[in-house]
């Protein structure tokens, strides 16, 4: 899943289309966004992105416009107080502060492609003087009034493609994850009910066993038509390292996988701790749509932890500098 708003920039870039950048570079107190909030401005109105909404969204968008009709680049600093929010219900208290970039498609398309589509590590920047810069992960920028590190986004491998995988697999590109389907079943694993986006894996379970697991924290899920076929893909999936791995089913089913691999010497009961089944957040879901629901809820929990442990950044770690 490409960034949306890097990808509507490399698209300006290619048609010679004149966009205005906004980006929050800072926040104190409460706000309704957060840094690296990006939304990018056009001449007739329209707008990509979002940076809260509302009045304050209202207020950099004039401020945009005007940039873009001088070509001058600006700042801004908004506190979002009673006086300024009440119209819209936006008295957050907090300030915000940013940078608005006319022009920003100027950059150019293989700039914004890059970062669109975070095939590495990439980290881009807002110099002094406005200028933007592209580099690797390993370079070392210079005081910058903004700079963004850029991944790729997490992995989530899905073995089985039955009626669960076909709500949760579209639901997790969505959510940006690098998704990946696994099953033994053509009739199943197929473009019929998976989206382009979705890597479609089709061969025997023992097949999938050599493949290794991409460079990105890579997340699993197991929900095969069965018992039998969930514990043959666990065999092999517990034993490779997965941020966080969930199998569908009870507790009663987890106990008599568990037992079995723990007799059969399969798994180590510290390994075994790191399977969840059954997996979701308890949120009394029943139809396929609703579990889905609660299986991706606890996945972007576990990814945010990641982020938190700042072992990883979703799709854009921000900071201000």
């Amino acid at each position: 899943m490409k960034n949306l708003v890097f990808q509507a920039l490399a698209e300006a870039a290619r048609a010679g289309e004149s966009v205005s950048l906004g980006i929050i570079t800072g926040v104190n107190g409460s706000s309704p966004q957060k840094i690296g909030a990006k939304a990018l401005f056009y001449r007739d109105g329209r707008i990509k992105g979002t940076l809260g909404g509302g009045c304050l969204e209202a207020e950099i968008q004039q401020r945009a416009i005007q940039s873009l009709r001088s070509s001058i680049p600006t700042t801004f600093d908004l506190l979002l107080d009673h006086d300024f929010g009440w119209d819209d219900g936006l008295i957050c208290g907090g300030k915000v502060f940013g940078v608005i970039l006319p022009n920003a498609q100027n950059a150019g398309e293989s700039f914004w492609t890059a970062l669109a589509e975070r095939k590495t590590t990439l980290v881009w920047a807002v110099n002094e003087d406005f200028s933007l810069t592209l580099a690797g992960a390993d370079a070392v920028a210079a005081k910058n009034r903004y700079r963004e590190t850029v991944t790729p986004p997490c992995a989530l491998w899905i073995a089985g493609a039955g009626h669960i995988a076909q709500a949760v697999a579209p639901l997790a590109a969505q959510l940006d994850f690098q998704v990946t389907v696994f099953d033994d079943r053509p009739a199943l694993a197929n473009r019929d009910f998976f989206p382009g986006e979705i890597a479609l894996k089709v061969g025997e379970w023992e097949e999938f066993a050599a493949l290794p697991l991409p460079a990105a924290p890579s997340f699993a899920l197991i929900v095969t038509r069965g018992h039998r076929h969930d514990a043959l893909v666990l065999q092999d999936w517990i034993h490779k390292p997965f941020h966080f791995l969930g199998m569908i089913g009870s507790a009663r089913k987890a106990r008599i996988i568990f037992d079995h691999f723990t007799k059969a010497k399969i798994a180590t009961a510290a390994e075994l701790a790191r399977v969840c089944c059954p997996v979701g957040i308890k949120i009394r879901s029943q139809s396929v749509p609703e579990i889905a629901v609660s299986i991706m809820a606890q996945y972007i929990e576990k990814r945010a932890e990641l982020a938190d442990g700042q072992e990883v950044s979703t799709a854009a770690k921000s900071e201000l500098v």
